[in-house]
């Protein structure tokens, strides 16, 4: 990863919050937006709130994921081609799939409890801890139960 601005201040970033690191592309609904905010307590970067960012093309959204040291949360399934979006070269992808404000609600509580919640080797303050996809993909939908297969 290249030595940028964006990834020095988010290694700063980093140093200040305990909480998970998102970049929510476009689209996401500003509801889910409020939701990771106000319940989960997630620090959220939402493109749309960024005039420069609004019409970014998906290669610079995951681009600038991985140089802001966030984990990129999408419902853009084009993000799971491996030639297009290498997993390496990422900060990690969470690609949600649900019918409902709802079922977004349920799945995205499931990803904190499974993923930025979770205990075990991950000690706190690395980017195993705050980037638990880091290089690597996922794709959930609405009947995800939280659990993770064994790489």
């Amino acid at each position: 990863m290249a030595d940028t601005l964006a990834h020095r201040l988010g290694a700063i970033i980093e140093s200040i919050t305990d909480a998970p690191r998102v970049y929510c592309d476009a689209n996401l609904a500003a509801g889910l937006i409020r939701f990771m905010r106000e319940q989960l307590r997630w620090d959220v970067f939402f493109v749309m709130e960024e005039d420069d960012l609004r019409r970014a093309s998906d290669i610079e959204h995951f681009r600038m994921a991985a140089q802001l040291r966030r984990t990129l949360i999408t419902c853009d399934k084009d993000y799971l081609d491996d030639v297009r979006f290498p997993p390496a070269e990422g900060g990690g992808v969470l690609v949600l799939s649900a019918s409902n404000q709802e079922q977004f609600e349920r799945l995205l509580k499931e990803v904190d409890r499974a993923l930025f919640r979770a205990t075990g080797d991950k000690r706190p303050g690395t980017d195993a801890a705050r980037m638990p996809l880091i290089g690597r993909k996922l794709h959930l939908h609405a009947d995800w139960n939280g659990e993770l297969e064994k790489a």
